[in-house]
């Protein structure tokens, strides 16, 4: 986080007792409560889940609130500043092994999975089983057994390289806000930060358009056999990234229009830049691996 020290500050900043950590755990179990119960049948679940979100999202703004105030107020020295940097690298490496799990699975499954499926010792079994990636037609690698709807495959053009083009874009216009932040250069930095916010909106627009297309048009489904389900975790899980850096810019951009964070001083900024170039080379792979090859 950033801080305009003012007084003395702490060498370690030890913040008083607080209500939010369990506050938040209340609204969670209400979201896990609500949703197990609205995928099982019940209606009211619905309305748990609502209320565990709203209840959830309340409390981090308030935790979040509480954090730039202590920040803000010069209470945060280099040693709280060098937690934040651990603790930030260390959600960015989960966040790797998450998309780790889900990048194996679509080698295991192309490299392994399908080959052995289509070797000898399977030929009794489905023996018009075809062993190539990725499968258009059930009946071949989407459908064994002929229980997977027929449908057509997504290749890099237009919409995964126009999606591309804006990430590596935002990721630019981030660069050059951060190099403004640095040059104490406030008004440069808040206009480059809108046009990186933007640019993520734009993402998720062209991305919510695919999937229309894909369904409507195509028919490739999460439920399109091994191709449609890691194709959709993945693009899926990925928006979602870019849904929540968007979001940490969006708050980042607020603050400092506010008059958060100094040339010296701005982790919050760099910790959500982080995050959102993380995202960006994600996509990177992503976008090779699963749209070209």
């Amino acid at each position: 986080m950033s801080a305009t020290t003012h007084g003395t500050t702490p060498y370690y900043y030890v913040p008083s007792e607080s209500r939010h950590p369990v506050m938040a755990a209340i609204g969670l179990f209400f979201v896990i409560l609500g949703a197990g119960q609205w995928i099982n049948g019940h209606d009211w679940g619905k309305y748990s889940l609502a209320l565990g979100l709203v209840w959830w999202l309340s409390v981090l703004f308030q935790w979040f609130r509480d954090a730039a105030r202590e920040s803000e107020g010069g209470l945060y020295g280099r040693k709280i500043d060098l937690s934040y940097r651990w603790s930030m690298s260390w959600f960015i490496f989960s966040e790797v092994m998450f998309f780790g799990a889900f990048f194996t699975a679509l080698w295991w499954a192309r490299s392994h999975s399908i080959p052995a499926l289509g070797s000898l010792d399977n030929q009794m079994l489905w023996p018009d089983f075809k062993a190539v990636w990725p499968s258009m037609a059930a009946g071949a690698t989407g459908s064994p057994a002929g229980i997977v709807e027929p449908f057509q495959t997504v290749g890099p053009f237009w919409l995964p390289t126009i999606n591309t083009a804006l990430l590596l874009s935002s990721g630019v216009t981030l660069t050059i806000a951060h190099h403004a932040l640095r040059a104490d250069q406030r008004g440069k930095t808040i206009g480059f930060m809108w046009l990186t916010v933007l640019l993520g909106f734009v993402f998720l627009c062209v991305q919510g358009y695919e999937y229309y297309h894909l369904y409507t048009e195509l028919n490739l489904k999460l439920s399109s056999g091994i191709y449609g389900s890691t194709f959709f975790m993945l693009t899926g899980f990925h928006g979602l990234h870019v849904f929540i850096g968007m979001l940490m810019l969006f708050f980042i951009t607020l603050r400092l229009q506010k008059g958060h964070f100094t040339a010296e001083r701005h982790f919050g900024f760099e910790g959500a830049a982080w995050y959102w170039h993380f995202v960006d080379v994600v996509w990177l792979a992503l976008y090779v691996l699963v749209y070209w090859m």
